[in-house]
């Protein structure tokens, strides 16, 4: 299967429309028909059904578009990290996390990073760490920010200096809202909104002392934005991390954090025999060397 078939293939399920899409790709119509049904013959499957005004991807085809993008976007990534002038450090780095304070000491050490070599690019991905890790699998991303634990067969890693604490968003005018600390029988009768990511139910399995699909769950997210929305609409409480949503002045929600404590670690990950560009390299060795100065600061 060449590159250049499923560059095609992307450009007719944006397009929807084959005449669009030959012109965006400044080939003929036939031409572009053509290699399209070369692909159809070459996977044995009919990728589209072809209607008068536009096309609709099959679920066979829908299938096809997500691996398209994943390995088009890889054959890029690479490309963009060879195709770099020698005399200089540059590239691009991918790093994919989720919503976390971690991310101001990732940001601080990639503004040091690009003082010293301005070449540099980073592209930014935003997801929970079961998405994360698929993208490290599948090559997309270099490094993932991730909520302990890790899964030491698959990652190398190092554990950041930040540490989230876990809580409970909900509103300024919830019964709750009086408590400075939540506790887990405060929570048994409440409707909850809470994290999809798998290392997540087990932490917080563990603080309920049971487990927490038992509860009374009204809904998941992925990111914490749009569940602060159901919050603020009375639709439950929500179960998630400190300083990621703003609480304070007019807004009609409020933080309170877990009793016990309850706090996540968080590593920076990657995958073991992992062969980084050059810019990839010198990220890890910064985050390294701000991790090691912090240590040595807090042995003085």
């Amino acid at each position: 299967m060449e590159i250049r078939l499923l560059r095609y293939f992307i450009a007719v399920a944006n397009q929807q429309n084959i005449s669009a899409a030959a012109k965006h790709l400044h080939i003929s119509q036939p031409t572009l028909s053509r290699q399209l049904s070369d692909l159809e013959a070459e996977l044995d499957t009919t990728l589209f059904t072809r209607g008068n005004r536009k096309i609709i991807l099959t679920e066979e085809g829908m299938f096809l578009l997500t691996k398209a993008k994943e390995i088009v976007e890889l054959v890029d990534k690479t490309e963009a990290n060879f195709n770099q002038p020698t005399e200089i450090i540059s590239g691009e780095i991918y790093i994919g996390g989720g919503e976390t304070e971690a991310m101001h000491f990732i940001a601080e050490t990639l503004k040091g990073l690009l003082k010293d070599h301005p070449a540099i690019q980073f592209h930014l991905y935003s997801g929970n760490a079961d998405d994360i890790t698929d993208k490290l699998d599948s090559g997309l991303l270099d490094f993932g920010i991730v909520i302990e634990p890790t899964d030491k067969q698959k990652y190398d890693y190092m554990q950041l200096l930040a540490k989230d604490v876990w809580g409970v968003l909900m509103r300024k005018d919830s019964p709750l809202a009086h408590k400075p600390s939540i506790q887990p029988a405060d929570l048994i009768d409440k409707l909850l909104i809470i994290s999809r990511q798998t290392t997540v139910d087990n932490e917080l399995s563990g603080w309920f002392g049971q487990d927490i699909k038992n509860l009374n769950i009204t809904g998941t997210y992925n990111l914490l934005y749009n569940a602060a929305h159901m919050v603020e609409a009375g639709l439950g409480y929500a179960l998630c991390i400190d300083k990621l949503i703003n609480t304070s002045g007019d807004s009609k929600l409020c933080f309170k954090p877990l009793g016990p404590k309850l706090h996540a670690g968080l590593n920076i990950i990657w995958k073991k025999h992992q062969v980084f560009s050059t810019a990839a390299s010198e990220f890890l060795d910064q985050i390294r060397y701000h991790i090691e100065k912090h240590n040595q600061n807090e042995w003085r």
